[in-house]
């Protein structure tokens, strides 16, 4: 099974985000964080079981805004941002 142009460029794009050294705005990381979640999860259920608290909550609600995202608008979305935070 071969994969797909988006998820190639999907997992390029997750591998120059995850070598930025660039500090980012708290609302930028919650987006980036809220489409790679969409892009990779079959349901929301997987959150539930992370740590209660404040910053699990931000990231929850971040990724409900985003939730009516099928996984390949996400995939698309989250390599729009890292594309133009790398220009």
């Amino acid at each position: 099974m071969s994969k797909s142009e988006l998820d190639i460029q999907f997992e390029d794009a997750f591998e120059r985000a995850s070598n930025m050294t660039q500090a980012l705005p708290q609302d930028l990381m919650l987006r980036i964080y809220a489409y790679y979640k969409q892009a990779t999860s079959d349901t929301q259920t997987g959150f539930y079981q992370e740590p209660q608290g404040l910053r699990s909550a931000f990231k929850l609600n971040a990724w409900m805004q985003i939730s009516h995202l099928s996984p390949d608008e996400a995939k698309q979305e989250y390599i729009s941002i890292i594309n133009s935070l790398l220009k």
